[in-house]
């Protein structure tokens, strides 16, 4: 997943990335990290904060 690449090329913090998905900071470190594999759900939240596509987020 490359969130955390996405993230950091919009300049957003893990931190504005939780709120804007209403997910916690922790949940959204651990996901970077590569520790859970969120469900679909998730993932569009993450993808929608972002503006990217599920695809994109998941290649």
């Amino acid at each position: 997943m490359r969130l955390k690449t996405l993230r950091a090329a919009q300049g957003m913090t893990q931190a504005v990335l939780a709120q804007k998905t209403k997910l916690s900071l922790g949940y959204v470190a651990r996901l970077e990290q590569g520790r859970h594999d969120p469900p679909l759900s998730t993932l569009v939240k993450l993808a929608t904060a972002l503006k990217v596509t599920v695809a994109e987020l998941v290649e």
